[in-house]
């Protein structure tokens, strides 16, 4: 299964594509689109539903997975994050390929054990996971926010991860050597 995992953003909009199978997941791709600050927000949300049309067509995701915005400083903030939001899920259905939401606690929860998690904590374990060399280029932390989403629905799938399952780091660790790199 290939999945593609978007972290919105009206700034910055993070991807990561995965592939995952019974025997774990493994990276194919990740990136952040940076939109100016100055343009229009109308031309932001084309760039984003352009620019992920064109990452689902090299890739041919089986489904995106999207972090789902749950609170924000403002309500217009919140409103342009749920644009940046509703433009890649546009992506993903015009190139009909299922789109599933997690709020970002579930995915801190999935990836980490704690849905409390850090960035540093995310960013961490989406390296360690996924296998990407600590001395390698750096993910921006809104490529791993998109990869630990896309961890979070191959973890969902296949029964790896349920809510309120974990405890602690000690527990998490214990129940999931494998995930400890």
């Amino acid at each position: 299964m290939i999945v593609l995992g978007v972290d919105p953003g009206s700034r910055i909009t993070g991807y990561g594509v995965i592939e995952s199978s019974p025997s774990g997941e493994r990276l194919l791709d990740f990136g952040v689109l940076r939109l100016e600050d100055s343009s229009d927000h109308a031309l932001k949300l084309r760039t984003i539903h352009e620019h992920l049309l064109g990452v689902i067509d090299a890739w041919h995701p089986d489904v995106c997975a999207v972090e789902m915005p749950v609170y924000g400083q403002n309500a217009q903030s919140m409103l342009k994050l749920g644009r940046a939001q509703a433009a890649a899920m546009l992506s993903a259905l015009v190139r009909q390929v299922p789109v599933v939401e997690y709020t970002p606690k579930e995915v801190k929860k999935s990836v980490t054990g704690n849905g409390a998690a850090t960035k540093e904590q995310v960013g961490y374990m989406v390296r360690s996971i996924l296998s990407i060399r600590p001395d390698a280029d750096r993910v921006p932390h809104d490529a791993s926010d998109a990869l630990a989403v896309s961890l979070c629905h191959a973890h969902r799938s296949r029964g790896r991860s349920k809510p309120g399952k974990t405890s602690s780091w000690k527990r998490f660790i214990a129940e999931n050597p494998d995930r400890i790199g």
